[in-house]
C-alpha cells in the first residue's frame, strides 16, 4: 500500500549560511588509546570527499562531504539547522559559483553545520564565505494514518523517490544498509530533539564494527537503529525504530563515530528493515 503524506499542505521556506572555514581550539585531537593527533577535521569545502565515498578510512575527524555551512548569527543558524532537510535544493547567491546547484546531504550537530553537496565544477569555485541560500521544505511531513511514525529532516520529495509501503504484517519496510544495536549509539544522545544535528556511532569495538558491516559504511547511507526512540529527542526504548542517514566520517575520539542525522522515528516495532547494499540518497538524488 502506497503512504500518502501531507506534503502539499508543508511550506517551503528560505534559509541561509555560507561556507564556514575550518576552526582550530587545540591543535590536537586525542583518540581512543589517548594518544594526540593533528587531523583535517569539520568545516570548508573538502573537494575529494564527496556523498557515496567510503566513511571510515578517511586520514580525519568528524570529517564532513562536500561544503559544510554555517550563519554567523546565532539565531538564524539554528533556523538553518532546524528547518534545512536532506535533499532539499541549496543554491549559490555569492561568488564565482554564484547560481550553481546543489542538495542537502545531513545536518552535524555540535559544530551546528549543515552539509551540501555540489559538482566538482561547484567546489572548484566556492570560496569560504560564499552565501548558501536553502530552499527549506520537509519538517512537519506526516504519513496520513500512520502518525505514531514521526517522520523528520527530510525533503518530501526525496521521500517520494523511497516508495515505501505498509507490508501485510502492518510494518512499514524501508531499505537500509545495515542495523545498528542501541548500546554501539554515543556522542548525541541526550539532545532536546532530533530534528537538528545528528549523533554518532561509536566505533571504538573492532568486532562490533566488523559484525553491524559499520567498517563499510558510506556518507548518505541508509541505517537502521535498533531499541532508538527519536521522536522527542534521543534515548533509548525498548522495541523503538529510528532510520537515519550517515552525514560525516569516523572519529578517533572515544564515544564517536560516523554521524547520523534522523529521517524516521517510531516508539514500536512498526518500522522493518529491506538490506540492501545499495540503499543511499545518492542512488536517488
Amino acid at each position: 500500500m502506497k503512504l500518502k503524506t501531507n506534503a502539499d499542505y508543508l511550506v517551503m521556506q528560505s534559509v541561509m549560511g555560507q561556507v564556514h572555514s575550518p576552526i582550530v581550539r587545540s591543535p590536537f585531537r586525542v583518540d581512543q588509546q589517548g594518544q594526540a593527533q593533528v587531523l583535517p577535521a569539520t568545516g570548508g569545502i573538502s573537494y575529494n570527499v564527496k556523498v557515496g565515498d567510503q566513511c571510515m578510512r578517511w586520514v580525519g575527524d568528524h570529517i564532513e562531504p562536500g561544503v559544510s555551512i554555517k550563519n554567523p548569527d546565532k539565531e538564524e543558524n539554528n533556523a538553518l539547522n532546524l528547518f534545512a532537510c536532506i535533499g532539499n535544493e541549496a543554491i549559490v547567491k555569492s561568488g564565482d559559483a554564484k547560481g550553481d546547484k546543489g542538495y542537502v546531504t545531513g545536518k552535524h550537530g555540535g559544530i551546528d553545520h549543515v552539509l551540501i553537496d555540489f559538482p566538482k565544477k561547484t567546489l572548484d569555485k566556492l570560496n569560504i564565505g560564499d552565501q548558501i541560500l536553502l530552499k527549506a521544505y520537509g519538517q512537519g511531513l506526516a504519513i496520513r494514518d500512520h502518525d505514531y511514525i514521526v517522520v523528520m529532516n527530510i525533503d518530501p520529495n526525496l521521500f517520494d523517490k523511497l516508495k515505501l509501503e505498509i507490508n501485510s504484517a502492518g510494518k512499514l519496510e524501508f531499505a537500509v544498509v545495515t542495523q545498528i544495536p542501541a548500546h554501539l549509539m554515543g556522542s548525541g544522545l541526550g539532545t532536546a530533539t532530533a530534528h537538528s544535528g545528528d549523533y554518532d556511532i561509536m566505533t571504538g569495538d573492532e568486532k562490533a564494527n566488523k559484525k553491524y558491516n559499520i567498517d563499510k559504511l558510506r556518507f548518505g547511507d541508509f541505517v537502521l537503529l535498533q531499541d532508538c526512540d527519536n521522536t522527542h529527542g534521543r534515548q533509548y526504548l525498548k522495541g523503538a525504530v529510528s532510520i537515519g542517514v550517515i552525514v560525516h566520517s569516523n572519529c578517533i575520539k572515544s564515544g564517536h563515530g560516523p554521524g547520523v542525522t534522523v529521517v524516521m522515528s517510531c516508539k514500536k516495532s512498526n518500522i522493518e528493515a529491506l538490506f540492501s547494499s545499495d540503499a543511499n540518497i545518492v542512488n536517488l538524488i
